[in-house]
């Protein structure tokens, strides 16, 4: 397609960027450490970490995992924590050791877990002591891992570090009780490493940097490789984006709500405002939200990312909006669609529009965001960004007409490198000519703007996680009492989409299967967002003339009663 959305830019924002400005992700840190050592670069219930103290700590855990660990370039290393001060000095560490970061929701159940790990034979993996118990029901297949475990306080002032693990611990009891022979503490290895330098690895800007576990348009858990060239273009990307709003406003944090160890969260708040100089302030448990709002109160933050189901809860809690907006110029939606009800009460309240984007995994994630100083909320997903492309083709792939919808194609030096270890699931997503296959439905307008219609797959997104039917059909189906079953996304709940499950009871079964026994099984295999809210019975389920079950008609079909 023409590149008429470059018409519609921002003043300032450049038609191009150059995404072998640095040669790794590690040279672009080490000039943001240089240029704000004294500066905040992380805070988290009321400690602060500088970058410079980031530096020294991220360098001591490098220095770990080289001369204790024994890792070799290139190794994949897991990070399974919420957002904690400890995060950016081991993502670092990593990085700049020249292994590669696998990042893991730290909710997975340990048979989530065990797939990951398996896949991308993960050599060491550093987890909060909350979820070690998780850890240890996978080490049963993968004794030889590697584990670093620390606690919630580790990087807390001494006093206020043993009061924090002891309340967490001994008074609230969120850590169970776990055995993981030969495991070392957070605190035990920045010691150890902090006594011996290491030898910077050759890092290149093609080497990977992540490995991001992602079901994609397919279903079914794919490591995406994103390369270190691929991150500092999409961060360069959003800085050329963001920056022209930004020159008013040169105080201020960015309020990062969303885990870290989610693609739009690592590069919108841990990356790009790093890379600013911005202090990122990490809530470790958004979904309490009077929590939430009492840490910000005293912040005059200047950007605030999330996703739709976040900013609802915000919205309507009513000490919210008692905050100081005065400083804010980014509010930033992405994950799943932003709901213009929401957008509209953000506004109104905050005094600043609620600016919707959009991107996948397998493009670092940033493809397409609404202009900075868009005045309202407009219903569309925003233009592509500075070095992308954008196009949309029929089934045939073949360009449509303005107007005309179709097949969401990207292009750009953010889209990933492809899936680990699997090249046929890779040529399914990705054309010779670099264009990445989205698998939603959009169309583009005479300005440039692009509008989502639809997914082509049925992915079910609830709280901006993505939740794939075949692996919830999957587990439920091992269940004696279930013949067929068959997931789809019900209506908009608390949390954005519900998890609905359709199932036909096994007549040969000792007992009919209840609602209540499928769940309990669920929570054993999956993490709670997966988990199905409504579960209904029939007969039978629609089926293609080859038998292929049709969840379209289950999405649109008549409610049948329990």
């Amino acid at each position: 397609m023409e590149k008429i959305w470059l018409k519609a830019y921002q003043e300032g924002v450049p038609n191009e960027i150059n995404p072998d400005q640095y040669t790794s992700l590690v040279q672009l840190a080490e000039e943001v450490f240089k240029q704000y050592a004294t500066e905040p670069a992380f805070s988290n219930m009321g400690q602060v970490l500088t970058f410079q103290q980031l530096n020294n700590l991220s360098n001591a855990m490098a220095s770990f995992f080289i001369h204790h660990w024994g890792l070799k370039k290139g190794d994949r290393v897991g990070i399974m924590m919420p957002n904690l001060l400890q995060y950016p000095v081991v993502l670092w560490g990593i990085l700049r050791a020249g292994l590669v970061v696998v990042n893991i929701n730290p909710l997975y159940t340990s048979h989530e877990l065990k797939k990951v790990l398996s896949d991308s034979s993960t050599k060491g993996l550093i987890v909060l002591a909350n979820f070690a118990d998780t850890v240890q029901q996978a080490l049963l297949e993968k004794p030889h891992l590697k584990v670093m475990i620390t606690e919630v306080g580790d990087l807390f002032s001494f006093f206020k570090r043993h009061v924090m693990n002891f309340v967490v611990k001994k008074i609230k009891k969120m850590v169970p009780d776990y055995t993981i022979l030969h495991h070392v503490k957070f605190l035990e290895a920045l010691n150890l490493g902090g006594e011996k330098s290491y030898p910077l690895p050759a890092i290149r800007n093609q080497d990977l940097a992540f490995l991001q576990y992602t079901g994609g348009t397919t279903g079914g858990a794919k490591g995406a490789m994103l390369t270190h060239r691929n991150m500092i273009a999409n961060i360069l990307q959003a800085k050329s984006w963001v920056m022209p709003l930004l020159s008013d406003h040169k105080k201020g944090g960015v309020i990062t709500a969303l885990p870290l160890y989610h693609i739009f969260s690592l590069t919108a708040n841990c990356l790009l405002f790093m890379y600013l100089g911005k202090c990122n302030i990490l809530i470790t448990n958004p979904r309490d939200i009077p929590h939430f709002v009492k840490a910000i109160r005293g912040e005059k933050f200047m950007a605030i990312t999330g996703v739709n189901t976040l900013f609802n809860a915000l919205v309507h809690y009513p000490n919210f909006a008692k905050l100081d907006f005065s400083n804010l110029a980014i509010a930033l939606g992405g994950g799943m669609a932003v709901q213009r009800s929401v957008a509209e009460k953000w506004e109104h309240i905050t005094g600043h529009p609620l600016i919707e984007a959009y991107g996948l995994t397998e493009a670092s994630p940033a493809c397409i965001i609404n202009p900075m100083n868009l005045k309202g909320f407009n219903g569309s997903i925003g233009l592509p960004i500075s070095s992308t492309e954008a196009s949309i083709r029929d089934e045939n792939g073949k360009e449509v007409n303005i107007g005309e919808s179709g097949e969401l194609w990207v292009k750009g030096p953010q889209v990933m490198k492809g899936y680990w270890e699997q090249p046929d699931k890779t040529a399914e997503i990705l054309t010779e000519e670099g264009w990445l296959k989205t698998g939603d439905i959009a169309y583009m307008d005479q300005q440039g703007y692009f509008y989502l219609i639809d997914r082509i797959k049925d992915i079910i997104i609830v709280s901006g996680f993505n939740v794939y039917p075949n692996e919830v059909e999957d587990i439920i189906a091992k269940l004696p009492g279930v013949k067929e079953v068959a997931v789809v996304g019900g209506g908009s709940g608390t949390h954005g989409e519900v998890v609905k499950a359709f199932v036909v009871r096994n007549p040969k079964a000792k007992s009919r299967i209840t609602s209540e026994e499928i769940m309990a099984y669920c929570k054993i295999y999956l993490t709670h967002y997966k988990i199905p809210k409504e579960i209904e019975f029939r007969e039978d389920l629609p089926k293609t003339n080859v038998g292929k079950i049709l969840r379209r008609a289950l999405r649109e079909g008549p409610v049948i009663a329990h």
